[in-house]
């Protein structure tokens, strides 16, 4: 079996192929022109992209379906027409990816086993397609989505046509991933179990440091493991110096900093936080480049910025360039996306799950608050590791927000071992906040807000599962007076 994975033309199938980083791969290999076939149990936008451009997709998980590009010949004549994307005298088996989330119980992955296929996990594709390009990798346990897009809009509006795999949708380019001409690539690198050695970029970024998976890592010390491992592959180093632990313990080649006392090769001054966007001047090197304009809020996004001007300038772009090209970008979706705005109700959606996220989407959303609006925290704790390892700074992570509304736990597949749950939270948050509510299920939150919420509110809905699903009926709910009364 090959120890590598063949771009060459051989077959992938995916298992899982909708989720958010199998889908950004599945795209740009069957934007290569190569065969892409996948199963998914939950049929959604991203896997009828994937379909338009040529993907087949299974809505079950079955045997059968790693057969689909072999070609099947009766009387001399092949039946598959998908045959034809490979020669048909070869009988290898498509090369099967996985995801973590994909067990070995799976059918279709354990008849992949027994028929030999190539098994790959999703980093082992990425990593090939880093190695393929002069690539560019964002890593760092908060603002990986945000930078990388950042970056990768950059570059195409700088008219460097990259190729872009990121863990969320941008409008830019509709989707989580795009196919350039160009030799660049920028991709999003995940730590969350361990893949992130896998890759060796020519330049790799990191934003920062904590312990976000203790599914996975039992303390930060592992944690740094994995970036300082990851660190030595990488050509080049960017890193932010306002963490102290890449500050100390991996030693960046370039830094950036958003204080000017920090001695980072790129700093900001003169810097102007407003509700409608964020301003500040840039520094290199102890020399001023220019002003920055951004879009997106508060002290994080800034501090992003300030990572995709230092990949700019490693890259040769004036920083004319690179100003013009964050000036306007907008963002990635289901970070702080506004999702609607109703009866003077204004509609939030973010990603945030981790206590230093929920604290900082807070308050952002606080800058963005008018005076005497409240803005209302919609929070769904991802993952009962989580939820219980970070209990107490979950706690205090609200301070920002007027009243705090909570749900269950979204397991994202982990077995309740009855250690903790959203009750339990939110009786710890109570201790610290004084507007604290406990909805047991999605239905109930809708039937809470829709009585709670009133005119001027910023309702802000937090949480990396589910919760987001109801803001669309909530909105619906509300529009139904005016439309009985117009």
């Amino acid at each position: 079996m090959n120890n590598s994975v063949d771009f060459s033309g051989r077959p992938f199938h995916f298992i899982g192929i909708g989720g958010i980083g199998m889908s950004a791969l599945a795209y740009v290999l069957a934007k290569r022109q190569l065969p892409v076939s996948g199963s998914d149990l939950r049929p959604n936008h991203i896997t009828r992209k994937l379909e338009s451009i040529g993907t087949h997709i299974f809505s079950r998980q079955e045997a059968s379906n790693l057969e689909f590009f072999r070609p099947r010949v009766t009387s001399g004549v092949a039946l598959n027409s998908q045959a034809e994307l490979y020669d048909a005298n070869n009988s290898t088996l498509p090369q099967v990816i996985c995801s973590t989330a994909i067990n070995t119980t799976n059918l279709e992955y354990k008849a992949a086993l027994e028929l030999g296929c190539p098994i790959w996990h999703r980093s082992d594709v990425l990593a090939a397609l880093i190695a393929d390009y002069y690539s560019i990798a964002v890593a760092g346990t908060h603002g990986k989505t945000t930078t990388s897009s950042m970056i990768g809009y950059m570059l195409l509006k700088a008219g460097l046509d990259p190729t872009i795999l990121v863990g969320g949708e941008v409008n830019a380019w509709e989707g989580n991933a795009r196919l350039g001409e160009s030799r660049y690539l920028v991709a999003e690198a995940d730590e969350s179990d361990g893949s992130l050695v896998k890759h060796a970029p020519a330049i790799g970024i990191i934003t920062n440091i904590e312990l976000d998976h203790p599914d996975h890592y039992e303390t930060l010390e592992e944690v740094v493991d994995i970036f300082q491992e990851f660190a030595q592959g990488c050509q080049t180093l960017v890193g932010s110096i306002d963490c102290a632990t890449v500050r100390d313990r991996l030693k960046p080649t370039i830094t950036y900093s958003l204080h000017p006392d920090s001695n980072a090769d790129y700093t900001v001054t003169n810097i102007d936080y407003r509700a409608d966007g964020t301003t500040a001047l840039v520094w290199e090197k102890g020399k001023a480049l220019g002003m920055l304009n951004l879009r997106l809020l508060s002290r994080h996004n800034l501090s992003n910025a300030l990572a995709a001007v230092a990949v700019g300038r490693l890259l040769g772009l004036e920083f004319g360039e690179i100003a013009k090209g964050i000036a306007t970008f907008e963002g990635a979706r289901r970070r702080f996306e506004l999702r609607g705005e109703v009866d003077g109700i204004t509609f939030i959606d973010d990603y945030a799950h981790h206590p230093s996220e929920i604290r900082a989407t807070l308050a952002a959303a606080r800058l963005q608050a008018r005076p005497g609006q409240r803005v209302v925290a919609i929070f769904q704790p991802h993952r009962y590791s989580r939820t219980l390892t970070f209990l107490e700074e979950f706690a205090e992570s609200f301070t920002h927000a007027d009243l705090v509304v909570l749900t269950d736990i979204y397991s994202a597949g982990e077995p309740n071992l009855g250690q903790v749950s959203g009750e339990l939270l939110a009786e710890a948050i109570t201790k610290q906040h004084p507007q604290v509510v406990y909805q047991s299920t999605l239905a109930s939150v809708c039937e809470f807000l829709l009585k709670t919420l009133r005119p001027g509110d910023l309702a802000l809905f937090l949480g990396a599962g589910n919760l987001n699903q109801t803001i669309p009926e909530i909105i619906a709910t509300l529009c139904e007076p005016a439309k009985a009364t117009s």
